[in-house]
């Protein structure tokens, strides 16, 4: 997070009082824009850099379409319909909402200062304590974790938040990185128009989704024309000259690749390094652990909460979202001295982080999951039935793409008959993930499942094309 001014001379003491449902009164501190990372430089911004290039990719495979598809994006236009949708970085929208809401906001850098205490530099170089009578929350989330490379501060490389808000499309890009990040960026600036080179330490991408699904979408990238160097990594790099020399990458094997910019997509590190953990007994730079309150278990008396990626339980958008929904109800009934229900699925226990987190990674081909894979089963020796199906087989399917490519595959629990995990890899999939989700999360035995009827010719019609091959298989067995 941006460092605030120096500290001057004032110190006010804040005590309001404001209304919320809860009977609570509620003060956020943002050191940036109120909305956080994903309103502004990843989820929003990303995926309107996406859709013109998803968009641009099934017209241009369409039949009667195809022929009408000439010349390349218009960067131009993206970039505006991105600046568009993130309100041009400015958060009065969020703000407002805020306002709406009852509660209050302060602007600066928190940090915290003891029990319940947060001392909060303004931008005017003042200083604002506040005592809480009941919680402080650290919703500070994450940033870009970079690699020991030497002499980064003079590559000056790209994080998500450059890639995801320049202002001109770099001839040449190298990407280090096989996640999400990596994935739709290589996606969106080959797209529109860069020459894209995705560098992975890992022997395929996306490792944390079922293989299939990140085969597909390496085949659509190599078609696309990204160079994909697999089980390789980036030894040093430099930007030798000025800014066109470009930036000069060594790789392991020794290849040298000279380049326009360099993207780092190498995971994400908690923003807790300059937030006073060590004036609570924490360690400043450390993730902060929570059991399923979000309550922080490192710290006695149950005030100090974790909620979102700083907690790195799920480090999604929608998962953060959840956890404060969770968290909150914690807060105000421990406030009111109600008891709480922390069994699973209970009002007070932040189950879905563990059993049913739902995920689209917007490439060509989308995908979309939910629960857990073939390979967390095994690893946390849970026996599954493992069902797969070709989309393409789908009616629905061939109306949406007459070539469509893509499979989905549903995890079984043998002995309570429910769904323990879904993913779906294929052009518009991601509209079927909420079904998954309420599959998992509610607990739906298949014989019921039976009765959700699918609507023809829709691409969810998959959904009875699984069940019937798992009838098959099972008859077969």
């Amino acid at each position: 997070m941006p460092r605030p001014q120096a500290h001057g001379a004032a110190v006010r003491c804040l005590d309001r009082h404001l209304p919320d449902p809860a009977g609570l009164s509620t003060v956020v501190i943002e050191s940036e824009l109120v909305g956080g990372e994903c309103s502004y430089w990843a989820c929003e911004p990303s995926k309107a850099l996406l859709r013109p290039a998803l968009l641009y990719a099934e017209a241009a495979r369409f039949p009667g379409v195809a022929s009408t598809v000439t010349g390349p994006l218009d960067a131009r236009a993206v970039f505006a319909n991105r600046d568009r949708m993130v309100a041009d970085w400015n958060d009065r929208g969020q703000v407002e909402w805020l306002e709406s809401a009852g509660i209050a906001l302060l602007r600066g850098h928190g940090r915290l200062d003891g029990v319940r205490q947060v001392t909060v530099e303004t931008p005017d170089g003042g200083a604002v304590r506040l005592r809480a009578r009941h919680a402080v929350a650290v919703c500070t989330g994450t940033r870009a974790a970079l690699p020991p490379l030497p002499g980064l501060d003079t590559v000056r490389p790209w994080t998500s938040r450059e890639a995801t808000g320049a202002r001109a499309v770099p001839g040449r890009l190298a990407i280090l990185g096989a996640g999400v990040v990596a994935v739709e960026m290589a996606t969106a600036w080959r797209a529109l128009g860069a020459e894209v080179v995705l560098i992975a330490r890992e022997p395929r991408l996306l490792t944390r989704v079922e293989p299939f699904a990140a085969e597909l979408v390496a085949d659509r990238l190599r078609a696309a024309g990204v160079e994909l160097r697999f089980d390789s990594g980036i030894v040093s790099a430099e930007r030798a000259g000025g800014a066109d020399d470009g930036v000069h990458v060594s790789l392991p094997d020794g290849t040298r690749l000279v380049v326009d910019e360099l993207l780092l997509a190498t995971g994400r590190a908690p923003r807790t390094d300059d937030i006073g953990m060590e004036t609570i007994g924490l360690v400043p730079g450390d993730w902060l652990t929570t059991d399923d309150t979000f309550t922080v278990t490192a710290v006695e008396g149950d005030w100090l909460y974790a909620v979102g990626d700083v907690n790195r339980r799920a480090l999604l958008t929608h998962q953060g979202k959840y956890q404060a929904r969770i968290a909150g109800a914690v807060i105000a009934d421990r406030a009111a001295g109600r008891d709480l229900d922390t069994s699973p699925w209970g009002r007070h226990a932040g189950t879905a982080d563990l059993l049913a987190v739902p995920q689209v990674v917007v490439a060509d081909p989308e995908i979309a999951a939910v629960g857990c894979t073939v390979e967390e089963a095994a690893r946390a020796g849970r026996a599954v039935d493992v069902v797969d199906y070709d989309i393409g087989h789908v009616a629905g399917a061939l109306q949406h793409d007459p070539d469509y490519r893509g499979r989905a595959r549903i995890l079984i629990d043998p002995d309570r008959r429910v769904i323990v995990g879904a993913t779906f890899a294929g052009p518009g999939v991601a509209e079927l993930l909420h079904s998954a989700t309420i599959a998992i999360a509610g607990e739906v035995p298949l014989d019921r499942l039976w009765h959700a009827v699918p609507s023809f010719p829709t691409i969810s019609e998959v959904w009875l094309r699984l069940l019937e091959t798992y009838r098959d298989q099972r008859a077969k067995s």
